[in-house]
This record gives C-alpha cells, sequence and structure tokens, in this order.
C-alpha cells in the first residue's frame, strides 16, 4: 500500500519525534506503521542494556504487521531514529486493505519473505561464523539496495548492533575492507565501489 494510496483516502500521519518508542515487547499489536517520512530503528535490548537491531525502516516502508497477523504480543522496541510522519492504520483497516487488494498482499507477502530470508542469514552468520564474516555477509546484503558509488546508509554503530559485535571490531573490519578495495571510506561513510 503506498503512502499516496493513504494519503488519498484521508489517512492522516502522526508525528513521532526522534527517540520516541512507538511500541515495546509486550504490547498487544493494533495496527500497521507506514512511514511517510522518516526512519524507525525495531531492536530487542538484553539484559546488560545492549539493542539488538532488528530492522530499520525508512520512508515508504511498514512495520508492525508480522505480530498482527498472528495476534501476538510485539516481541521489540520500535524507536523513531530521526522526526519521523507515521501513518498508523488500524487492524480491521489493514486486514480490508489485504483483502481489496491482492497486488497489495502480495507486495505483503515478498516483504515478509525478504525480511525472514534477512533473519535467517543473520542467525546463521551469529552462530557459525568469524566477526570479518558477519560484516561482509551484512554489507553485502545491505549493499543490494545502494547503487555504486553511494553511500551506504548505516552507520557503525548500526552495523555493530546488527551483528552483534562490538563498535571497534566493526571500525577495524571496516577499515580492512576499505585497504582491500572491497568498499571505500570517505569521511566515515561507507560507499560501495
Amino acid at each position: 500500500m503506498t503512502i499516496k494510496y493513504l494519503l488519498d483516502n484521508s489517512y492522516k500521519p502522526s508525528l513521532y519525534k526522534k527517540g520516541d518508542v512507538i511500541y515495546e515487547p509486550g504490547a498487544q499489536p493494533r495496527a500497521v506503521y507506514f512511514i511517510k517520512t522518516g526512519k524507525v530503528r525495531m531492536v530487542t535490548v538484553n539484559d546488560d542494556g545492549k539493542e539488538f537491531i532488528q530492522g530499520i525502516f525508512k520512508s515508504n516502508e511498514y512495520f508492525g504487521e508480522p505480530a498482527l497477523l498472528v495476534n501476538k504480543p510485539y516481541l521489540a522496541y520500535t524507536i523513531a531514529t530521526q522526526d519521523s510522519e507515521i501513518i498508523v492504520v488500524k487492524g480491521e483497516e489493514f486486514f480490508k486493505m489485504l483483502k481489496e487488494h491482492p497486488d497489495f498482499s502480495m507486495k505483503l507477502i515478498q516483504t515478509l519473505s525478504h525480511r525472514l530470508f534477512y533473519k535467517s542469514m543473520m542467525l546463521e552468520e551469529l552462530a557459525n561464523e568469524h566477526a570479518e564474516h558477519r560484516i561482509r555477509t551484512l554489507i553485502a546484503y545491505l549493499f543490494k539496495d545502494v547503487e555504486h558509488t553511494q553511500e551506504l546508509k548505516v552507520t557503525r554503530q548500526q552495523l555493530a548492533d546488527m551483528s552483534g559485535l562490538r563498535v571497534e571490531t566493526v571500525i577495524r573490519i571496516i577499515k580492512k575492507l576499505s585497504d582491500q578495495k572491497e568498499l571505500k571510506l570517505v569521511r566515515g561513510k561507507i560507499i560501495r565501489i
């Protein structure tokens, strides 16, 4: 479902400020959240307070639908990473859209499949591979949405949070990959070559 469709059908975005929690673990799902502008991260937090990023969502993407579809409480926090305009579509309205728009239903299946693939890939990486291999795999996956010579819009801290590694380890590995000409570093930004 496109943001334009939602706006054309009288859905209004709500403003979430940077740092606002949109939902938290244990809350019952009541809606799906479509991002008009901004960025949101989905994180779990361990007992030591360390975040593990489950996903990052940006403009024209949506989140919150898996818990709603299976009617189970949320397992993670979703937090606005920057000021964001988000259209909240209540559960019954979301299910109606799925029934009335088969093309959207197919897109939802594809989106969920991509997310499942990513989580399966990361689970295998976390269980079996060395730090450098984890970062190589993660960057290769993230680069699929980035054109050559363009910047990867993920920080080294976010890469650490996604891979379960310390940021210092990620920095060292990124530098090594840059030295080996597998990527380019420009003022701390990771560039696809």
